[in-house]
């Protein structure tokens, strides 16, 4: 679509076309979802951003609560470990400040043979815990969000029961009450209860070392396109989400 059709195009069919586009591909490499985003995606994330209906941060806390599935992004750490089932992939945002990035890994899905065996034998479930609140400099005049690290959650669950919206959800509502209910516990990264190995540890400690910033350069009550950036040296990241509950 090009830059006259993307102005002057309702902001319902723009919506629609970006699903469109980002629907089917999250599954590709990093770099290939980089080069997608910045030859095809950004006169439409522009446009759409020009377009905000909610563009202030303290009236866009309401309208992210509930459950969100990402359908496209270029967040490296979403993949931190192999096998990340995107059907069964959250982020939920709790009234009280509370958010969380949950999935389910079922490493060697993709085989034949080991996904017979991933399905029937176990699945790994990862929960990131974070808070969320909207920071502002009166003297300045400006907003922004603070986003503080809590704690990773991970559980290995045998079975084939799914990991659905209503799994997540509880999930994490045990998980806020758990630190509701000891707040020393958010003051420490907690990792994960069972053993890592050492690399994988390493990959946890640089994603809760980093104060991630986000923007919503679009969000209505069913659709979200976020930027975000964990590290000032790393380039920004993308991300598609659309509201399942």
């Amino acid at each position: 679509m090009d830059a006259d059709r993307l102005s002057t195009t309702d902001t319902e069919t723009l919506k629609a076309y970006l699903i469109e586009q980002v629907t089917d591909r999250d599954a590709a490499p990093i770099a290939q979802k980089v080069k997608f985003a910045n030859e095809h995606l950004m006169p439409l994330f522009t446009e759409l951003e020009r377009r905000n209906p909610i563009p202030d941060l303290a009236e866009q806390i309401p309208v992210m609560q509930g459950i969100w599935r990402s359908l496209w992004s270029t967040i490296p750490f979403q993949d931190i470990l192999p096998g990340r089932l995107r059907d069964q992939s959250y982020q939920i945002f709790a009234p009280n400040g509370y958010y969380a990035n949950l999935a389910r890994y079922k490493p060697g899905h993709r085989t034949p043979l080991l996904n017979w065996l991933a399905r029937r034998l176990f699945s790994y479930d990862l929960m990131i815990v974070q808070t969320y609140a909207v920071a502002e400099d009166a003297a300045k005049q400006t907003q922004r969000w603070d986003i503080q690290n809590v704690g990773i959650r991970q559980v290995l669950r045998w079975g084939t029961t799914p990991f659905d919206a209503g799994a997540a959800q509880t999930w994490f509502d045990r998980a806020v009450k758990a630190y509701l209910a000891n707040p020393n516990t958010a003051q420490n990264i907690v990792m994960p209860e069972q053993n890592v190995s050492r690399s994988m540890e390493k990959k946890y400690q640089k994603v809760f070392k980093s104060q991630p910033v986000l923007e919503h350069l679009y969000i209505d009550s069913d659709l979200r396109v976020v930027k975000s950036q964990r590290e000032k040296s790393q380039r920004p990241s993308y991300t598609v989400a659309v509201r399942l509950e």
